[in-house]
């Protein structure tokens, strides 16, 4: 487990306010059109049994409820108000709120932080308002608040079903989308619903938190634009994650979607595969299309976690049991290699044109017996080289395809499956092409918490989040063996103070010196000596001998060597290192005649190898983050990178050098001998540890380092001082 701290140790305050005893509506409304008016329907048509106080000073009645002129007048002290007045008005009436007994506010009002500067200015007003009362706000720039089990529906949405799939959504209208999707799904519902707008006070953190200890929610469930404190919600995350699935779709995976997730509620949307990467190291599912969700969700609530992520087909057609292969192998998982025993009882069942190799085609067996389906389920299901079955095809539909008389076989097999989900702890996901209009034997599997989906790709990626999940949890549920768990490091006096003389001067780590500082803490860096003048290049000569030398500039104000001509490669002998010294001079002076030079760095060349980059960022949401991937061209081209949060336990640092796509560069190519992973991981490791010690650290960057078989070679490396950073602590 990843060692952040925090833990779920006492119980959110959320839960006053999203199951509230009282609900003051300011500006409620008879107006049909008013969100007012829809807030007083959703309660009374509800069932809300709590009371109701609408505020509005110009009626006495608001849909036969008395209207109260103020929040001050209300006799009673309810714990949550709704807020449906202008943006100006909010200050005051939090205040209020506070000084009447309110916990909580729902603001739906728009125009504070997402609107410029002036809006702005209101927000910090709203805030310090709320902090002087002790009052806690959702929003602004809210859609509302739903709790279904307590019957309060502050959105007026109809044909809401209680379930348990708890909602957290910056946007109104995927809410909007889900519940009309649940409805003609007709199995799922949902527990709470919030609208984070503008996170002005609460925050993601806080929402997830309130829904990982709410009983009546099974799988929480996540739209986020941005995050304002990512730092705490991949703590919130993994302790939530321990207990119940977490599902999050992040918009902005483009450039154009990030920009409109800022404009939209101020958020900073930031990296959207850092972001994706840190998730999913704290557990969370993380879907890639918004009509995932909603499947997704159901599937982990009702399923929780397979073992890994092995998976059977049984298919009674050739062309899906295809397509089912091709949408697991994108997906990750894995065509499950069935046991000798297991292919001669399906054998024994199954026509002879029948293929029993994974995915397994009945090829027309269960025609005249859908039934049997079942029992080539209970047999996959019995194989320990399986974690998931999956069954595709007409299941459900065969009654209607072929003769009415199957339809009692169909139900036999229906109650087949449901013993079977009953009698082993691996998935059974379903995917009928007959799944849209639900005919009897498909109504009883969902009856009965079997998943049934419509569509070949919502199964995959079920199946894909369960094992996702089940391979996470199994790693954190391992005891600690003796010396699995990362010793922290200790920062080295001597480099400490090379931190502040380069603070104190106002720049960055020259590189001999960020080469000390990996050397300092056991990382292989190469031998190399510093040349200030021309003379110096004799010993160096001497020490090193003839082999091919590469020289590079040491300068404080040319960080960008290369384009300097700061650098010359393959240097051999006394005569070729002064030529090179003079060149690269002459270079950078014309390149900025203003640059402070120290001198060059000498140091022998690399041998061919693997190119991999190290970096390492403090991300202003999430923290210290730590980016793994393939140096040199394939950075700028494939962009083939992992991230994860620091400090990183040996299971991140392996899943980082297994994520990249292009691991089989890694592992050998066209004969290539494969570099040693093992010394990769631990590289990152030690990364992480040297961040953890040097928080006046800002950024490091290793690249290219060159992996071999046997270790590797960091040839070039950066470190930016954060400034004003004082080193004086330990």
């Amino acid at each position: 487990m990843n060692p952040i701290e925090g833990h779920l140790q006492t119980r959110s305050p959320l839960h006053d306010i999203l199951a509230p005893k009282g609900i003051a509506v300011v500006g409620a409304s008879a107006d049909p059109t008013k969100r007012g008016y829809k807030a007083m329907v959703g309660l009374i048509k509800g069932g809300y049994r709590g009371d109701i106080y609408p505020v509005n000073p110009k009626a006495e009645l608001i849909l036969g409820v008395k209207a109260w002129p103020s929040v001050s007048a209300i006799p009673g002290s309810p714990e949550l108000a709704l807020l449906c007045t202008p943006a100006a008005t909010v200050p005051g009436l939090i205040a209020e709120c506070g000084r009447r007994g309110v916990k909580g506010v729902v603001i739906l009002a728009s125009g504070f932080g997402e609107t410029g500067p002036e809006g702005a200015a209101l927000e910090r007003e709203m805030m310090a308002k709320a902090e002087a009362h002790g009052v806690r706000i959702i929003g602004p720039n809210t859609s509302g608040i739903f709790n279904l089990h307590h019957n309060i529906n502050l959105l007026a949405l109809d044909n809401l079903k209680p379930g348990d799939i708890g909602i957290v959504s910056q946007s109104g209208n995927m809410l909007l989308s889900l519940a009309l999707e649940a409805q003609h799904n007709g199995q799922v519902g949902f527990s709470t619903y919030i609208g984070p707008g503008n996170q002005s006070d609460i925050g993601f953190n806080d929402y997830l938190r309130y829904l990982g200890e709410d009983e009546n929610t099974r799988v929480a469930t996540l739209y986020v634009e941005g995050f304002r404190d990512g730092r705490k919600f991949l703590e919130v995350a993994r302790d939530v994650t321990a207990m119940k699935p977490v599902v999050v779709y992040k918009s902005g995976s483009t450039e154009q979607g990030r920009q409109a997730a800022s404009s939209h509620t101020g958020a900073l949307a930031g990296s959207y595969q850092m972001t994706v990467d840190l998730l999913r190291q704290f557990g969370v599912s993380v879907v890639q299309y918004s009509d995932e969700i909603l499947p997704v969700a159901e599937g982990l609530g009702l399923l929780q976690r397979a073992a890994g992520k092995r998976v059977a087909v049984i298919a009674d057609g050739g062309g899906q049991a295809t397509i089912a292969s091709d949408r697991l192998a994108e997906a990750g998982l894995e065509l499950a290699e069935l046991s000798d025993t297991s292919r001669e009882r399906l054998r024994a069942i199954l026509l002879p044109q029948a293929s029993t190799r994974n995915p397994v085609d009945v090829a027309g067996s269960s025609d005249s017996h859908p039934a049997l389906l079942a029992e080539c389920m209970r047999i996959v299901a019995e194989d320990d080289n399986v974690d998931s079955v999956l069954l595709v095809g007409m299941f459900g539909g065969y009654s209607l395809r072929f003769a009415e008389s199957l339809l009692g076989d169909e139900m036999r097999g229906a109650e087949a499956m449901v013993d079977l989900s009953n009698a082993t702890d691996k998935p059974l996901v379903i995917y009928s092409l007959y799944a849209p209009i639900k005919p009897p034997a498909l109504r009883r599997l969902h009856e009965a918490g079997l998943p049934i989906y419509a569509s070949i790709e919502h199964a995959v990626r079920v199946l894909a989040a369960l094992g996702e999940r089940g391979l996470y949890l199994a790693q954190q549920e391992k005891p600690l063996e003796q010396g699995a768990s990362e010793p922290s490091m200790l920062p080295v006096p001597s480099m400490r103070a090379v931190f502040e003389r380069a603070r104190q001067e106002g720049r960055d780590l020259l590189e001999y010196e960020a080469k000390a500082l990996l050397a300092e803490h056991g990382i292989e860096v190469p031998k190399e000596q510093v040349a200030i003048n021309r003379s110096d290049l004799v010993a160096i000569a001497d020490e090193f001998g003839e082999i091919p030398l590469a020289m590079k500039v040491v300068s404080r104000d040319i960080l960008h060597k290369s384009d300097a001509g700061g650098v010359k490669l393959n240097l051999v002998g006394k005569a070729a290192l002064a030529e090179a010294f003079d060149r690269i001079m002459a270079s950078c002076h014309d390149y900025d005649p203003n640059a402070a030079i120290e001198g060059v760095l000498v140091t022998p060349m690399a041998r061919k190898g693997v190119e991999v980059i190290i970096g390492v960022i403090r991300d202003p949401i999430f923290g210290p983050v730590l980016m793994f991937g393939l140096g040199g061209i394939f950075v700028e081209i494939l962009e083939d990178v992992a991230f994860r949060s620091i400090p990183l336990t040996r299971y991140d640092a392996d899943c980082m050098v297994e994520q990249l796509k292009a691991k089989k560069v890694l592992e050998g190519a066209r004969g290539e001998a494969g570099v040693d992973k093992a010394a990769l991981v631990d590289l990152l490791l030690k990364v992480s540890r040297i961040v953890q010690a040097y928080p006046q650290l800002s950024e490091l960057d290793l690249n290219p380092v060159i992996a071999y078989p046997d270790g590797y070679a960091v040839v070039d490396a950066r470190v930016i001082v954060e400034p004003g950073q004082s080193t004086t602590s330990p």
